[in-house]
């Protein structure tokens, strides 16, 4: 399949209307083609998967302010308003807790600002992934090319870029954007020196799907807030409830029927989901293809840690109650941050740049960041009111910058996680405790939490 416009192009002095070529149909290069089709650009994406199914990336994903705008902005209005509707309650709070479920800092209700109380469109959301792919899919049904497993690129003798897939095909536009995740080939060919490193650290998680016999089992104040526990020796424990209420809304919300039933793809119950992280020598997995172990390896492997660390057992209840469909593991991975390059009609956004490890929940919100500003760049290039180079140019200067600071504040994040020095976790627990007792703390504390 070849894009062709009808229209000149000669070196960077490009006619409108501008043709946009995305690699990659994930959160962030669906809501740029979202952006860019309400700002009248023409765009097309093209996707690996066979099908817009094929595989559920993750399970629910926290939506901040900035994530929440840059949405509403690059969303048709009815769109918006399904996904709104179609996100789960908000939880009431945070708990930071130890693995034996003493509460170290409550954040709730009375401490929280606006944002987190509902009401506006900045605000705080939590949403499941396959809910979040049907909205962002809704409208692009004639742009987006599934089965489109991406090669190389190459620049024709009038400027275009003309993006080469397995299959044969290619596509042929102005602007060439990378949204194909933290494996990205079209970064590997523009930006060989950008470095993804393994951080050592391992995660496994699941989801515990919620009726009346397992609401029975959990303990009830992990239904209520989202639980982050750190326990001694480097381990931690995070959980968040994903409440659903099942109903569709225009095939938006629900199971996709065109998918195989199987729990892991179960969009129409409400789950509580729980991710269990260390280095990986210290679950025991390392030299282990964890990404390929069964749910039911992954759940022993969790429960025999667990157990021997002395978790409370409403924790390791959790593990227990999971669903093997569900249960998987992956090896954190984060981006090394370089210095900016020379622009060009190649750009990039998301993980395919600056990927970062899940422990401040920020990876999607900057994606999302991303492709807003991306949109507005390529939306001025498209009214001729700036050169694309020029344009691309000030997208690049600001996500440089925001996006690999990003980076490095989730890395953080996750070194504070597992942390291992006795001392030092003692001391992380007294401050949180001090925080706990003072409301100002409390209120600074919370209106800080989720923010890039």
């Amino acid at each position: 399949m070849t894009a062709h416009l009808n229209r000149c192009s000669i070196g960077n002095a490009i006619q409108a209307p501008l043709q946009v070529v995305i690699i990659g149909g994930g959160i962030g290069g669906l809501t740029l083609a979202q952006g860019l089709r309400k700002s009248g650009v023409s765009a097309a994406v093209y996707e690996r998967d066979r099908t817009r199914t094929d595989r559920v990336q993750g399970y629910r994903v926290h939506i901040n302010p900035t994530g929440s705008l840059a949405l509403h902005e690059c969303l048709p209005a009815p769109q918006f308003e399904v996904f709104t509707r179609t996100c789960g309650k908000p939880a009431e709070g945070i708990r930071f807790v130890t693995e034996r479920m003493k509460v170290l800092l409550a954040l709730d209700g009375r401490n929280a600002p606006p944002r987190f109380r509902g009401g506006g469109v900045a605000q705080h959301r939590s949403v499941s992934r396959i809910t979040l792919r049907q909205v962002l899919l809704s409208g692009l049904e004639d742009s987006v090319y599934f089965g489109k497993t991406f090669v190389r690129y190459e620049e024709s003798p009038l400027g275009r870029i003309v993006a080469h897939f397995q299959d044969g095909s290619m596509a042929e536009g102005d602007v060439l954007v990378a949204a194909d995740g933290s494996g990205s080939r079209v970064r590997r060919q523009f930006l060989p020196h950008a470095e993804r490193i393994d951080t050592g650290i391992a995660a496994i998680a699941g989801k515990v799907f919620l009726n009346d016999e397992s609401r029975r089992l959990i303990a009830p104040e992990l239904t209520n807030a989202l639980t982050l526990a750190s326990g001694r020796g480097g381990y931690n424990l995070f959980v968040a409830l994903q409440d659903i209420d099942g109903v569709a809304i225009n095939g938006i919300g629900g199971n996709d029927e065109s998918v195989a039933v199987g729990n892991h793809f179960d969009n129409s119950r409400s789950y509580l989901m729980w991710a269990f992280g260390a280095r990986r020598e210290k679950l025991g997995l390392d030299g282990s293809d964890i990404e390929r172990m069964s749910g039911e390896e992954l759940r022993s492997t969790a429960l025999r840690v667990m157990t021997q660390r002395s978790w409370d057992e409403r924790f390791r209840a959790l593990v227990r109650l999971a669903d093997a469909d569900t249960i998987n593991a992956i090896a954190i991975r984060t981006s090394v941050p370089i210095a900016a390059w020379q622009t060009q009609r190649v750009t990039l956004l998301g993980d395919a740049i600056h990927a970062m490890t899940p422990y401040r929940g920020i990876g999607a919100n900057i994606a999302l960041k991303d492709a807003v500003r991306l949109c507005r760049a390529l939306t001025i290039a498209n009214r001729a009111e700036r050169s694309v180079i020029d344009a691309i140019r000030g997208y690049e200067k600001d996500m440089i910058d925001y996006g690999f600071r990003a980076v490095q504040t989730s890395l953080h994040a996750m070194n504070q996680a597992v942390m291992e020095d006795r001392v030092r976790l003692m001391l992380s627990r007294a401050v949180l405790r001090i925080i706990d007792s003072v409301p100002p703390l409390k209120r600074q504390m919370f209106n800080r939490m989720g923010e890039e």
